[in-house]
């Protein structure tokens, strides 16, 4: 069984997720894409931290694979992954630079 991971997607717009660092210009940086073990992590998430905006996002699960594709591609500067959805409890780790 292949191991998936979850992403939250603004259903109006399609981007995703993200933290930003406060201290860089949020212009300069696509920020770490939040990402979930579960769908469920995702969901508890939103309604611990946005409940007036959880209808406004899907989850989207993505196989690791997938993951730096889509790093590149929205140009994300990292992920965070989120271990514990309610403090929340979240690991960043920068993408490397690919040559």
């Amino acid at each position: 069984m292949a191991q998936l991971y979850y992403l939250l997607r603004a259903q109006a717009d399609g981007r995703y997720l993200v933290a930003r660092p406060r201290t860089e210009d949020p212009a300069q940086s696509g920020g770490f894409l939040l990402v979930f073990k579960a769908d469920y992590d995702a969901l508890s998430y939103l309604n611990a931290h946005a409940p007036d905006l959880s209808e406004q996002f899907s989850v989207e699960a993505i196989t690791p694979p997938n993951l730096k594709p889509l790093l590149s591609r929205w140009n994300f500067q990292g992920l965070g992954m989120v271990n514990d959805p309610r403090l929340p409890q979240i690991d960043f780790f920068n993408r490397t630079a690919e040559p």
